[in-house]
């Protein structure tokens, strides 16, 4: 993941983005919280707390705020709490634009935030809207977007604790299903499934 002639801005914006589709997965998902998601041995409430830790440790890792750990008794407060000060942290492009030394090379905290854990905000809003039975679909353009990114990561995409290895599906899936099935995730899942 390294920085292209995107800016620090058009980053910024793409996981603000991203976060709008998660928050409104998590509005929709009525008391399902305890139910299981697509990922095994998660209930759609674990879904969540990943997507939190995650980001909250990322922060910590580069020696900025990680804001205080919310409260998961209410996932969507706790979302909203989460993604509030993750918004304020990369209001300031000096945060958002500054370089270090990631994974694949030199980036910005904004690339990151868009590029890794922006891409993990649609997959994983996949999960919860899959778990809690709503519809979910992204475009054939972003599905693409998705999938050079994932190009770019090769074998490490299936290393532990990131994604499963592919699931496949007929020649005439959809991007969405194409996506997710890439990312390890049969896209058939259905909740009781």
């Amino acid at each position: 993941m390294t920085e292209t002639a995107t800016s620090t801005e058009d980053h910024v914006r793409s996981f603000i983005d991203r976060a709008d589709r998660f928050t409104a997965a998590l509005a929709a998902a009525g008391d399902a919280w305890d139910d299981p998601s697509p990922c095994e041995g998660w209930t759609v409430r674990d879904v969540v707390a990943h997507v939190i830790d995650t980001q909250r440790d990322f922060l910590d890792r580069q020696e900025l705020p990680a804001g205080g750990q919310p409260d998961l008794a209410d996932p969507v407060a706790a979302w909203r709490s989460h993604r509030a000060h993750v918004e304020e942290v990369l209001a300031s492009p000096d945060i958002a634009g500054l370089e270090y030394d990631g994974f694949f090379g030199r980036t910005t905290i904004g690339a990151t935030m868009a590029d890794f854990y922006g891409w993990d905000l649609v997959i994983h809003g996949w999960d919860v809207a899959r778990g809690t039975g709503q519809p979910w679909t992204i475009s054939d353009a972003e599905a693409e977007s998705l999938h050079a990114t994932a190009d770019g990561w090769g074998d490490a995409l299936y290393s532990e604790g990131i994604c499963r290895a592919p699931v496949q599906v007929p020649d005439d899936a959809s991007a969405t299903d194409r996506l997710v099935a890439r990312l390890g995730r049969d896209p058939y899942w259905q909740p009781g499934s």
